[in-house]
This record gives C-alpha cells, sequence and structure tokens, in this order.
C-alpha cells in the first residue's frame, strides 16, 4: 500500500514538474533581454512632442488654420535622432510602390526614407521591423541591408492583421500615429500622429510592446505565461507623470489590442477608451476612419461596447459628441443605420448633442475618390487617446493595435491644455472645413456607392417619393 502511494507520489510530482517545465518554455521571453540600462528609476520624465500630419496636396484648408510639422519631415527628424537602434512596426510596407499612381513628386519622400532605412547599418543603426508580411519585397531588401526582421503569424495568433504603427528609437524617441510605412500614408492619404523624444519612461514601455512582437516569431499560439520584461511599466490605473515642451504636468501611458495582447498590467484599448469617454465632463470629439459596432464575422453579431459608451455619455451625462468619420470606398452601408440611431436618442431632449459628420476627400476635378482621411483619434477636455485601430467591432476582437493615452489639466481659454488643446484644434479645423459634410435626412452619401446601395433611412426622417430618388451627394 505504501509503495503504490510512493509511487502514485512521485507520478504526482514528474507530471507537476512536466507541466511547469511547458509553461515555462510557452512563455514569451522569460529572461528578458537587455534594455540598454534605461530603468524606471533613471529613466526621462521631461519630454518634447509635436503632432505630425500628412495632409495630401489636393487637399487644402483656410489661411489661419492649424498646421503641424508634415509626417515625413518627421520621421527624417527621427532618424537624424538615431545612433544605436530604430524598431518599426507598421502594417504595410510599400515605400518603393511601381504603382502607377506613384508619380515622381508624390513618392519621392517615401523613397528617400527607404533609402535612408537601408542605410542605418552603414552608420551602426541597429534596425528591427515587426510584421507579418513575409511576402514583402521591400522587408527582404531591408535584410540584405543588415536590418532584423521578424514575421508573425497573426492568422494563427489573433485571427487578425497587424494595424499597430509605431517607431521606437533608442529607446528614448518614439512616433506613434496613423501613418504607416506606405507611400500613401506621406503623400495621398490625410494622417495623423505625435512624434515624442528625449522621453524614454514612456518610450520604454512601447519598447516592451514592440518587443512582446519581436518575441512570437515563429509561434502559433499565444502563450500562457510572459516574461515580467514584458509587462506594462504604466497603465490607466498606474499613469507615467511626465511633462511635455517645459509645459503644465501630464500623465500617459500606453494600450493595447487585442486581449490576448496584453500581459499584466496592460491596459487594453478598448477599457484606454472607455476610461476616457468616462471621464470626460463637456464633450467627446472623435475622428476615425470607419465606425461599425459589429463583428462583421460568420456568425455576425452586434459589438455594443464604443456604442453603448457613447449612449450612456449622451443621455445620462448630457456630454457633447461629436463623431467625424471618413467617406470613402470602404464605408460600410450599415454605417448610416448606426449613426441615425445614436441621432434618434437626442430627439426632443434638450441636454443631449450628437454631431456626426463624413469627412469627404473626394477629387474636385471628376468627382472621384482619391484619398482618405485616416485619422483615428479621440478628444475629450482633458485627454487624447490617439490609437491604430479604427471603431469596428472586427478591429478591437482580432487585430494588432496600440494607443496613446495623454491627460493634462484643463487650462485657461477655450484651447485647454497644450497638447489636448492643440489636438481639439486639429478636429475642429478638420470639422468645419468644407470636406465634412452633415448626414442629411434625405441625401444620403455615396461613400458606399462602388460597394453597396446604403441602405434606406429612418422612415421617421423620409418619405417614400424621397427614397425613390438617386442617392444625392453631401450637401
Amino acid at each position: 500500500m505504501k509503495s503504490q502511494q510512493k509511487c502514485i507520489a512521485i507520478f504526482a510530482l514528474v507530471c507537476c514538474f512536466a507541466v511547469l517545465l511547458a509553461l515555462i518554455f510557452s512563455a514569451v521571453d522569460v529572461w528578458g533581454e537587455d534594455e540598454d540600462g534605461i530603468t524606471e528609476e533613471n529613466c526621462s520624465t521631461s519630454c518634447q512632442i509635436v503632432l505630425v500630419e500628412n495632409i495630401p496636396e489636393e487637399v487644402s484648408f483656410s489661411e489661419n488654420s492649424t498646421v503641424h510639422l508634415p509626417l515625413s519631415v518627421g520621421l527624417h527628424l527621427l532618424l537624424d535622432l538615431a545612433s544605436r537602434s530604430v524598431e518599426i512596426v507598421s502594417p504595410d510596407w510599400a515605400l518603393t510602390s511601381a504603382d502607377p499612381e506613384a508619380d515622381v513628386s508624390s513618392a519621392r519622400q517615401a523613397r528617400l526614407l527607404f533609402q535612408r532605412l537601408q542605410g542605418l547599418g552603414s552608420r551602426g543603426v541597429n534596425l528591427k521591423v515587426a510584421s507579418d508580411r513575409p511576402d514583402s519585397a521591400e522587408l527582404r531588401k531591408l535584410s540584405n541591408h543588415g536590418a532584423e526582421v521578424r514575421y508573425l503569424n497573426l492568422a494563427a495568433l489573433t485571427k487578425g492583421q497587424f494595424r499597430s504603427s509605431f517607431w521606437v528609437v533608442d529607446r528614448k524617441h518614439m512616433y506613434i500615429g496613423s501613418g504607416g510605412m506606405d507611400w500613401h500614408s506621406l503623400s495621398k492619404v490625410k494622417e495623423f500622429g505625435v512624434i515624442i523624444s528625449n522621453c524614454s519612461c514612456l518610450v520604454l514601455d512601447l519598447h516592451r510592446i514592440f518587443s512582446l512582437y519581436w518575441q512570437l516569431q515563429y509561434k502559433d499560439f499565444v502563450p500562457s505565461i510572459w516574461s515580467k520584461r514584458l509587462s506594462a511599466l504604466y497603465s490607466k490605473e498606474q499613469v507615467l507623470a511626465l511633462s511635455f515642451n517645459n509645459s503644465r504636468k501630464a500623465k500617459a501611458y500606453m494600450s493595447s489590442s487585442p486581449d490576448v495582447f496584453c500581459p499584466k498590467d496592460r491596459t487594453r484599448d478598448i477599457d484606454a477608451i472607455f476610461r476616457l469617454i468616462q471621464d470626460a465632463r463637456r464633450f467627446i470629439y472623435i475622428s476615425v476612419t470607419d465606425y461599425l459596432p459589429l463583428i462583421n464575422r460568420t456568425p455576425q453579431r452586434y459589438w455594443s461596447r464604443i456604442d453603448g459608451m457613447l449612449r450612456e455619455a449622451l443621455i445620462l451625462r448630457g456630454i457633447k459628441v461629436k463623431l467625424l468619420i471618413s467617406c470613402w470606398r470602404q464605408t460600410h452601408p450599415l454605417t448610416f443605420n448606426f449613426v441615425w440611431s445614436l441621432k434618434s436618442l437626442c430627439m426632443g431632449m434638450a441636454n443631449c448633442s450628437l454631431e456626426v459628420k463624413f469627412f469627404s476627400l473626394r477629387d474636385q476635378k471628376n468627382g472621384t475618390f482619391h484619398s482618405v482621411n485616416h485619422n483615428k483619434f479621440m478628444v475629450t477636455d482633458t485627454a487624447v487617446y490617439i490609437g491604430s485601430l479604427d471603431w469596428l467591432g472586427n478591429e478591437f476582437a482580432y487585430n494588432v493595435g496600440v494607443g496613446l493615452v495623454i491627460s493634462q489639466a484643463e487650462g485657461p481659454g477655450d484651447q485647454g491644455a497644450p497638447v489636448v488643446g492643440q489636438v481639439k484644434a486639429l478636429f475642429e479645423r478638420d470639422w468645419f472645413s468644407c470636406y465634412a459634410k452633415s448626414l442629411q435626412p434625405n441625401k444620403l452619401p455615396e461613400c458606399s456607392k462602388l460597394r453597396n446601395s446604403p441602405p434606406p433611412l429612418p422612415k421617421a426622417q423620409t418619405n417614400s417619393r424621397d427614397l425613390k430618388q438617386k442617392p444625392s451627394t453631401l450637401l
């Protein structure tokens, strides 16, 4: 009897040891990698920040409109600062496209940027790229010039795609925004982001997100244990206190998606968005390419997270909401239904304010869609969220994204705090421009004309004669 018990005990111990080994070897980067001696104790929190944009040549705003540093110039400045390493994540790699549309003038900046990336090795700067595009000819060229490129099998890991777009330079400087390594992002597409320099505390946390991607090469499953070196340094519960441009103190942290890519203490993008909506006291301004609260896969289902948050802010707290959505060939027809559903909440309510506009970069000569507003941000009276995901259920459920949250106490005047006020001014410039048109009850936009016919508007807003007419453009 004792012999049997001893055997059982030994067998149990062996099984426990085997399970422990399996967990250890399934973990990502158990020991972590060197972080160049930068720690939470010695990192810098006195930072410089600049907003960057790509404004297509055919887009013009009024003379006194807000103007920010061109995205291409900002990226070149980051390369000027690089002395040790450049880490890049991008959803696309098409800086040297042979597309006939890529004329010499519009594609020049992208080609020059690619040439400089190829030349980093000769300067002794280590270039690392994480991607889900193993078929990219440009990444193969970078590899031939000494770059380290690792590919992730996201089809197996998340059933989604890369949407993250950011740079980490020397673990001191960073870029994060909507623009990727595509010549369109530096010429034809309207993009927005920020470049932050000499800010090693915040950049070190973004580097940990890069390291998480970096360690997933060759894996077809998400590990059950994450290395401590990949845990978040800051979150919505433990924000980083810093200052920007020697101005008022600010707080910041990074967020990430999807859920399975969030190790210990990492705030999910959806939770960061929820916190900003919850903390808003006067207004919520949102600029995204697409808005659709659906998981658009089989079976299709309603995804209520953001839609429900906005309804609560409108009805229960009387927050003023403005939603700026891009009008382009990929706009889903159901977008208009959900927009009208939100608008209907405020009918007859004095303290309920929801406005929706569609931003259309339509070529003025022939009326075709030539570009798109690719911005992905939200600004409230005290904070800004800059992300890489569109506000679609699929994006948050499956795709890999990253976000930056910056909050500041509101300052004097209508523009508020420095960084938050700048983003608010940028949103209002777009909102009041000639490219942003309100959705009219009897005038449907032609956003999805190349895809499907838009659905009819709610009967309360139309009559049978109007529905028989050909959809009009936004006026």
